[in-house]
């Protein structure tokens, strides 16, 4: 779906990349010992490399490349079996050795395809550009002192995998679409966590406008760090309209790199947009090329699990779930393989209905994961054993949940404590189902005269009448029987 934004002089259309930069799962840096586990410290986590000591020399971390390779392979991407690391020169109070060790022309992980999955349940192709790697650089703290700032260098060094999208992204959604998905495929193969509001996967958002119909790209500004799926989509959404405004004032967009304010909405001018010869990029001489054969990267590739793309494709196939459902369900792995415990022996759409709706709800509101259920995916499956042995109802079936997210207990517990067993006993149904007649002789009329609708105001009472516990089916057979 295109996505135009009306100008005073005509229509325009958004055109965005994006650079992710996903931290590395990895127990240690890229090219040193120390640790990366988040939330530690200041500057506890910081060797001799780390900073920069005279004489220090990088060494390569195995792990991360397999991890970097991994990930490619998830993209679709084709695997450099040669990679080169550059030095890319610049000064700042967070980068200890006055460059950063990172992969310019010859990155490890070449071309390769996100597949979008759109919220009107279409789908469509992103390019990835490139995926290489490079270590982080430390933190600038300007809020711990009035009148100084301070440096913690425990990121420094830490192993990142830039993801280089190509300019195929067109609105706020597709942006929204494409973190969402590089964030389940890289949680699913287990190379970054993801945690945005740990600042372990940030990116860097490339906008820019032209008019609805035109070929050529015009200049872009870089809005730099943004660290959640919303800021990302909000900061497309007020870059476009400032450029656009621009334009229509008569003016051109500089190439610039700025910051998002998520507070005021509003993005600010950093600084002009750097070139690659800007960096003064040359192969780092303490780093030999990193040359892979095919068999290390096909033993890789045999490790990959079932990404959410095919896993959505074989719920859809095997379940017959909708491709909204599906794709909601393998979003994220813990959610997916949540739902396949529920499913075995359950009707599969039933399964979902279940997760989607009523199990969603309930981490919506205690904020938590599906890892933190408070109904885990086996005590769900004895809840619906109840329902599909008719020993309690649908509307039953909800009750009992609430009181299983509650107070912790068993579903059959439940049941057989409250009295909520499913009244089956046709004799019993037929007695509700007279005493509602008996009292509704205006309502029996309306029936007679062809008003079939009122049928359903009928069961409702029936089932007031029996507490919830009369079996539906029954009711409603049975008291057409009695109105007709």
């Amino acid at each position: 779906m295109s996505y135009i934004i009306e100008g005073e002089t005509g229509d325009w259309e958004i055109v965005v990349g994006l650079e992710v930069h996903a931290q590395i799962l990895s127990e240690s840096k890229l090219f040193s010992g120390s640790e990366t586990s988040f939330g530690a410290e200041p500057n506890t986590h910081v060797s001799l490399v780390d900073a920069a000591m005279p004489g220090m020399l990088p060494v390569i971390n195995k792990y991360c490349v397999e991890q970097s390779v991994r990930t490619g392979l998830g993209l679709n991407a084709k695997i450099n079996l040669t990679s080169v690391f550059d030095r890319k020169n610049y000064f700042y109070a967070d980068l200890p050795q006055g460059y950063q060790i990172s992969q310019l022309y010859h990155p490890i992980v070449g071309e390769g395809t996100v597949i979008l999955d759109l919220e009107d349940g279409t789908t469509r192709e992103v390019g990835v550009e490139r995926l290489h790697m490079e270590q982080d650089a430390g933190k600038s703290m300007h809020d711990q002192d009035p009148k100084r700032s301070f440096i913690d260098l425990n990121r420094s060094g830490t192993g990142l995998m830039e993801i280089v999208s190509r300019p195929d992204l067109r609105s706020p959604e597709d942006v929204g679409a494409y973190l969402r998905k590089l964030r389940s495929i890289v949680r699913y193969l287990g190379t970054c966590d993801g945690n945005m509001d740990e600042g372990s996967m940030r990116c860097d958002v490339n906008v820019s406008v032209r008019r609805v119909g035109e070929a050529k790209l015009r200049n872009r500004a870089e809005v730099k760090n943004v660290n959640s799926v919303r800021f990302a989509m909000q900061a497309v959404e007020i870059e476009a309209r400032r450029q656009i405004d621009v334009y229509e004032d008569g003016g051109e967009v500089v190439q610039e790199t700025r910051l998002f304010d998520s507070v005021i909405g509003e993005t600010r001018s950093m600084r002009s947009k750097e070139y690659a010869h800007d960096y003064r990029y040359f192969p780092d001489p303490d780093l030999l090329p990193l040359e892979l054969t095919q068999e290390y990267v096909d033993n890789i590739k045999a490790t990959i699990p079932e990404l959410p793309d095919a896993r959505k494709d074989r719920y859809m196939d095997n379940f017959g779930l909708s491709s909204y459902d599906a794709g909601v369900l393998v979003a994220e792995c813990d959610t997916a393989q949540y739902y396949e415990k529920l499913a075995k022996g359950h009707d599969p759409k039933l399964a979902a209905n279940w997760v989607i709706s009523n199990l969603f709800a309930v981490l919506k509101e205690k904020s938590v994961g599906i890892a933190e259920s408070p109904v885990s995916a086996e005590s769900l499956s004895k809840l619906l054993d109840l329902l599909k042995d008719d020993t309690i109802s649908s509307r039953i079936a909800k009750d009992v949940f609430e009181i299983m997210v509650n107070e912790g207990k068993e579903a059959d517990v439940i049941v057989e404590e409250k009295g909520l067993k499913q009244i089956t006993d046709s004799e019993a149904i037929e007695a509700a189902i007279d005493e509602v007649i008996s009292k509704s002789p205006e309502q029996v009329l309306q029936y007679k005269s062809g008003n079939e609708k009122i049928a359903g105001w009928f069961v409702g009472q029936v089932m007031k009448a029996t507490q919830g516990k009369a079996n539906p089916p029954l009711v409603n057979q049975m008291l057409r029987d009695k109105l007709k």
